[in-house]
């Protein structure tokens, strides 16, 4: 379970039949819930809607929750690729976000576990060194506080760093909770176990749900992966994952626990901190980046990324162990405006890049202006349908190229594959045949025989098994299912339907 999870509750929120809204904000991470309490004190009606039971219990839930404008070696291909404007802009951006955070946790007189850190970006081998020079100067540039340094507080040698003063760390779902509490009651409601399903665009809008419709003038699509395939976000989206384990060091280098927050631009391993328990201090590393549905055991990454952090950290025992899903675009910046072209009060905030504390905040403050009518320096350089999209097809192509190549291979493997349900072990899944039917088949710990149709419910590409959280990942854009096949995670919004055991 996520630490974040763990260490906090849920609010009394009373349970409340959906109302239509001004807006209408469709899920409750970091982007939503920001959003929905952006637009209620800027006085309008506000209904959020969470498919899950819990608030704050998606991704947002899973981050590592860095509060920062350094988002691994970023400013220096943005400048090179779209210019020091855009660079700077973006930097901008972020900064603004995680001064909000700051001020506003003041003003309402939260408490999400606030600290100032430097942030540092780190290589460990001599020939990645000039690359993080290139972005120490670009980023110093772009107006942030950024240099080049050796020194970064790390328990072991690295070969060069980018360090940025002054960013920051906290406790995400303390912070969130605190201004989900505010949004209902005066014209707000927040409704959990929830889940939209379909979108009927007009003046006003309706969004179908499974506790009924509900209309709202205007409608934010804050989900993960955007639900209603418009927009062709399936085809300008990638789902990646970080492993993210937490625990309290047996061993500490000799200048202690690292005071900063880390990030390896070579393997992505990610190091930060955060109170814990009885005043100890609680390490967070995180690592082992891959692809969502990537035909790889979780387990082994899990397995690796501790031995990492015993290591390196003298991390011997994790508590917590979690995963970060999230999205990453073809240009490196997020989607946030308009969803389509042709919409006018749909609006749309996805693709962070593993950057959703600031990405995330920022979205909400943009969104508001956006629908509030105010202008906003940002709304081109985040716009969905922006130019810097055109200008980077390659990315587009591989990312399609990936998602064609597991909708037919996998089809042609499931098809082609001899093992069957019998060998299955209990705790275990596999995608086996029966016939042409492709069957996702799950044995419980009890030895049950579980069996879904493999189809994802979204685009139809075939699921595949998750054997460290035990669950059917779509490997083409992210949904996730649970062994009975109810939705976990979209774009997709209705689950795998049973199928009958396979023979």
């Amino acid at each position: 379970m996520s630490y974040w999870l763990d260490s906090t509750g849920d609010p009394p929120l009373a349970p409340s039949p959906l109302e239509d809204a001004d807006v209408v904000v469709l899920g409750a991470g970091i982007a939503g819930i920001t959003t929905a309490y952006l637009l209620k004190q800027a006085g309008l009606t506000v209904t959020l809607i969470e498919a899950a039971d819990r608030l704050v219990a998606g991704v947002t839930g899973h981050t590592t929750a860095k509060v920062t404008s350094q988002h691994g070696a970023i400013y220096a291909p943005l400048t090179s690729r779209f210019g020091k404007d855009t660079a700077q802009a973006y930097g901008a951006g972020q900064q603004l976000a995680a001064d909000w955070i700051e001020t506003e946790a003041a003003a309402v007189g939260a408490e999400p576990d606030w600290s100032r850190r430097d942030s540092y970006t780190f290589v460990e081998r001599s020939s990645s060194v000039d690359g993080l020079r290139r972005e120490a100067e670009a980023a110093a540039a772009a107006g942030l506080p950024a240099t080049f340094t050796t020194e970064t507080g790390l328990p072991f040698e690295v070969a060069g760093a980018v360090r940025f003063t002054g960013q920051a760390q906290f406790h995400p779902r303390r912070w969130l909770l605190e201004l989900a509490t505010r949004i209902p009651g005066d014209g707000g409601t927040v409704a959990t176990g929830t889940r939209a399903l379909g979108l009927s665009e007009g003046d006003p809008c309706v969004v179908e749900t499974t506790a009924g419709p509900v209309r709202g003038r205007h409608v934010v699509v804050a989900t993960h992966y955007p639900i209603f395939d418009r927009g062709l976000y399936f085809a300008r989206l990638e789902p990646r994952r970080d492993l993210v384990v937490a625990g309290y060091p047996e061993a500490a280098g000799p200048d202690g626990i690292p005071a900063g927050t880390y990030i390896s631009t070579e393997d992505r391993h990610s190091v930060r901190t955060t109170p814990g328990e009885d005043g100890r201090t609680l390490l967070i590393v995180g690592g082992e980046p891959h692809r969502v549905g990537a035909r790889t055991s979780v387990t082994k990454h899990f397995d690796a990324l501790c031995a990492w952090a015993r290591k390196r950290l003298g991390l011997a025992e994790p508590a917590y162990r979690w995963l970060a899903h999230d999205l990453t675009t073809v240009d490196s910046l997020p989607y946030v405006g308009r969803f389509h072209p042709r919409t006018q009060n749909v609006w749309v905030a996805t693709g962070f890049g593993h950057w959703g504390m600031t990405n995330g905040t920022l979205a909400g403050l943009l969104l508001r202006d956006l629908i509030t009518g105010a202008e906003n320096p940002l709304a081109g350089v985040l716009d969905p349908q922006r130019v810097t999209v055109r200008q980077s097809a390659t990315e587009f192509v591989k990312a399609n190229a990936y998602v064609a190549t597991r909708f037919l291979g996998d089809r042609v493997d499931a098809l082609t594959a001899r093992r069957g349900v019998e060998s299955l072990p209990p705790g275990s899944g596999r995608v086996v045949t029966d016939g042409v039917r492709a069957v996702a088949a799950y044995r419980d710990e009890e030895g049950g025989l579980r069996c879904l149709s493999a189809r994802c419910t979204h685009l139809g590409c075939l699921v595949v098994f998750n054997d460290a959280e035990k669950t059917w990942d779509c490997p083409c854009h992210a949904s996730r299912f649970a062994t009975d096949g109810q939705v976990l995670a979209g774009p997709a919004v209705r689950p795998l339907p049973a199928a009958p055991p396979p023979g």
